[in-house]
């Protein structure tokens, strides 16, 4: 009956768009899916009077548009098959985070004799980035000359060379990554880094589960690093040391796919890891150094995922959809280091993750997340940390939206180089980067968020914050703590949030004031941040 009424409204109609059943519709009568037309448009619509300017027709013009065929090897439905709404909803969530679309729309466009026509559009954004960054956070100031494509001939592939500068290091890095490497689902990542203290090499060829129904997943991926790091007091050097480190992983996973809302996962594999320390000529040491190590750790990983997502505008982003994962998702992996293999010692190796999202009221969201990870080794568990997060979001009108969030962590017998570290530069904004450390941490954070209707050329959304954080990390044996302001810190303050919304490079751009609350004479009074971010 329903698909018979259905056919009768789509026949009656004629084929208009408005006079088409929903998808939800659709699947309920059991439609199959017909022809499907995918659409990559410009990144400008230059058929809306807004848009139809001479920049934007220049930028249209120069830029190449990503490949339709890029987009169709991204769906998850194809001709012929039942149509499945949770299948369109995956898709758009799949192809959204792609940083080269601007705008993901899914359609029917035809619909007859229990067969559907769907129509894919996107629209891209300016996938090439000559950029020059600079930023401030934490009384540091960082900068950056690149030259990176997000989207190379259209192909979905980045490629960029640049040079950094930040309070570590300078660095000149090639990177390349390709996420559909051939047109299948392997993704392909290389990046070669020469750095004013040492070097850094990582690649990655890796099948991942690319989605809720994958049944397998493999790969290899390798990360050698040089480089010189450092312990602090207060924000300030306080000893420094030479760390060579080699990190490589092999895995293989299956799975059964998506059952009744549920997907679990099953990965064998094995983890090497190979951390040298040594003194540097001309630093100051610390006393003492920390110890070398090397464990070979065969494994095995299981993952719990629960299929429940929700779709919301003006959260972490403005006037862009985003998706948050509600459900229950948890990742437990164990493994065993042994001498046998080559490692400097026998370890029971553990980590676990977990989270889940509620909804308190309408439209409110809570986003809870833990983790756990350490080692058991001579009768002791060692080096091991507890960490947990929660965000609160609790909208107040389309443009008003009050934010808060907590975090902690806390250690058991962590060695010096595991210090939790708290300022400027990770959520203390009035204070020095790297102020506080200690085996213990915890911050607090609420904000008041809008998300104004300004859209400035049609390239840039505006919004603001009005701050207040408070925290503080200590506890330990590593003797680099904080000496001179060891209690809680508070600070407030206010700020803009900027995205460039049809640049594939467009994360948020935060330009803040920061005022300590309870400084010391070593900190400045109003500390400047501007600093790019991938949400509000």
């Amino acid at each position: 009956m329903l698909l018979a009424s259905l056919n009768g409204l789509a026949n009656a109609q004629g084929s208009a768009q408005a006079s088409l059943p929903s998808f939800a519709e659709l699947e309920a009568a059991g439609a199959t899916i017909g022809e499907i037309r995918v659409s990559a448009e410009d990144i400008f619509d230059t058929r809306d009077p807004d848009e139809d300017k001479l920049l934007f027709r220049w930028a249209n013009a120069l830029h190449i548009q990503t490949r339709p065929e890029v987009i169709r090897r991204s769906l998850l439905f194809k001709t012929g098959e039942r149509l499945s709404l949770r299948l369109i909803e995956e898709t758009e969530r799949l192809l959204r985070s792609k940083r080269y679309l601007y705008d993901v729309q899914m359609r029917p466009v035809a619909y007859h004799d229990g067969v559907v026509d769907i129509e894919v559009v996107t629209r891209d954004t300016w996938s090439l980035d000559p950029g020059i960054s600079v930023g401030r956070s934490g009384g540091a100031n960082s900068a950056g000359i690149q030259l990176k494509e997000y989207n190379l001939l259209g192909s979905g592939t980045a490629l960029s060379f640049g040079h950094s500068r930040n309070v570590d290091r300078s660095s000149n890095e090639l990177q390349f990554s390709s996420d559909r490497t051939f047109g299948s689902w392997t993704a392909v990542s290389l990046s070669l880094a020469s750095n004013s203290d040492g070097r850094r090499q990582a690649a990655s060829i890796v099948q991942p589960f690319y989605a809720l129904d994958s049944r397998w997943a493999g790969g290899v991926w390798a990360v050698k690093d040089d480089r010189i790091d450092a312990f602090y007091n207060a924000g300030e050097i306080a000893s420094q040391y030479r760390h060579k480190q080699d990190l490589a992983e092999v895995f293989a996973g299956w799975s059964k796919g998506l059952e009744n809302g549920w997907v679990q996962r099953y990965s064998l594999g094995i983890n090497y890891r190979d951390d040298g320390y040594a003194k540097e000529a001309g630093l100051l040491a610390p006393t003492p150094l920390p110890s070398n190590e090397k464990l070979v750790t065969p494994f095995l990983r299981y993952s719990l995922i629960e299929d429940r997502y929700d779709r919301e505008l003006n959260r972490n982003l403005i006037g862009r959809p985003e998706f948050f994962a509600l459900g229950l998702a948890s990742t437990v992996q164990l493994g065993y280091a042994a001498t046998g293999l080559g490692s400097s010692h026998s370890a029971l190796i553990y980590a676990a993750t977990l989270s889940r999202g509620f909804e308190p009221a309408p439209k409110q969201t809570l986003i809870a997340s833990g983790s756990l990870s350490g080692r058991y080794a001579d009768g002791k568990i060692r080096r091991q940390q507890l960490a947990g997060q929660a965000q609160y979001y609790l909208p107040q009108s389309p443009r008003w939206l009050f934010y808060a969030a907590a975090s902690g962590a806390v250690q058991t017998n962590p060695e010096p180089v595991d210090a939790l570290l708290l300022g400027g530069d990770n959520g203390l904004r009035g204070y020095p980067l790297r102020y506080q450390s200690g085996s213990r941490s915890a911050l607090f954070t609420v904000e008041e968020r809008s998300y104004t209707d300004l859209y400035i050329w049609r390239l840039f959304r505006i919004g603001g914050a009005a701050f207040f954080d408070t925290g503080r990390a200590w506890g330990g044996n590593t003797g680099f703590g904080n000496t001179l302001n060891p209690g809680w810190l508070s600070d407030v303050g206010f700020g803009a949030r900027i995205v460039s919304a049809r640049a594939a490079f467009s994360n948020v751009l935060h330009v803040d004031l920061a005022f300590p609350l309870n400084a010391s004479a070593d900190i400045k009074k109003v500390q400047v941040l501007v600093k790019t971010k991938a949400s509000f």
